[in-house]
């Protein structure tokens, strides 16, 4: 199973669930931040990084030589990210997909591509040790939960603005094997879409603000488009008003989970602690969670 977790906005609680997720299946779960502009889940599950990929996309590349300044690649790009002038071609590669059409069309054979390194992916490992939190404080690590757990994140350079492809070559890292679970980015922009497309069920993290509920539902508008099932996890409960509540009662859509509101769990984060070690007891609430999602799927898609 591919099980994003996902929200309308940042701040959520989105590695939160996540990483306590990850931790709390034990064997056979493969871990994907996919949220490669700030990732930080591997902070969480204290992983040894062993593998670093460069990531490139292709851009344009004009052999003005051969172009005659038709226009042709001008017409043809959907991103905008080529100008025909009179007598020369401007290429904006930030804002470049790397789609290939202009190259592809060019009448005059006069655009080749060179590549543009947008980013890495890491993958790692659990390893037990001792680490350093901060330059007080250590922690020693024995494996609970993190045997069989494997890691992939992204990340992407200062400076670049296009993340899709590098969150691509993550997913290009899922182990259908295992249990998949995809950190994504916050929102419902390209990023995050490109995050969640193809996964099997996907947890929405919101808290009940009017700010949680407004961006709740621009993400549940998102999935039904993408035709992906999904639930609500409320995270912060407690802290404010229940038309959280009341909005998915209205469109039936199913509450899994909630998280209270409390000093403790925002002490553990702030110390890259997740909430299964700071609070053992929650490790069974969300290995129910789990069962929960798996339920949902077998009623849905019973063969």
């Amino acid at each position: 199973m591919i099980l994003s977790i996902a929200s309308g906005k940042g701040g959520t609680g989105k590695t939160t669930v996540a990483t306590a997720l990850a931790l709390s299946l034990g064997e056979n779960v493969q871990l994907l931040d996919c949220d490669v502009e700030e990732p930080n889940a591997h902070i969480f599950v204290t992983v040894k990084l062993y593998k670093h990929v460069r990531i490139c996309v292709p851009v344009p590349d004009i052999d003005k030589q051969k172009c005659d300044f038709c226009g042709r690649c001008q017409e043809v790009c959907s991103f905008n990210a080529i100008a025909v002038l009179k007598d020369d071609v401007l290429v904006f590669k930030e804002l470049c997909h790397g789609c290939g059409s202009c190259s592809f069309l060019c009448p005059r054979a006069a655009i080749g591509e060179i590549d543009k390194e947008i980013g890495c992916v890491e993958a790692g490992a659990f390893e037990a040790g001792t680490f350093e939190i901060h330059a007080s404080q250590t922690r020693t690590l024995q494996t609970g939960g993190r045997d069989g757990l494997a890691f992939v994140h992204g990340r992407l350079n200062v400076g670049q603005a296009m993340s899709p492809p590098l969150i691509r070559a993550v997913k290009q890292h899922g182990d259908r094997t295992r249990t998949v679970i995809v950190d994504a980015p916050p929102g419902t922009s390209c990023p995050a879409t490109e995050a969640v497309r193809g996964s099997d069920f996907c947890l929405l993290v919101t808290e009940p603000t009017p700010f949680g509920l407004h961006d709740l539902a621009l993400a549940v508008g998102a999935l039904k488009k993408l035709e992906i099932p999904f639930a609500v996890v409320i995270n912060r409960s407690g802290l404010g008003d229940g038309k959280v509540d009341d909005y998915c009662q209205q469109r039936g859509i199913p509450i899994l989970m909630r998280i209270p509101f409390k000093r403790e769990i925002a002490m553990a984060y702030s110390e890259g602690i997740s909430i299964v070690e700071a609070m053992p007891e929650y490790k069974a609430e969300f290995q129910k969670l789990i069962e929960s999602i798996e339920r949902i799927l077998v009623a849905t898609h019973p063969e």
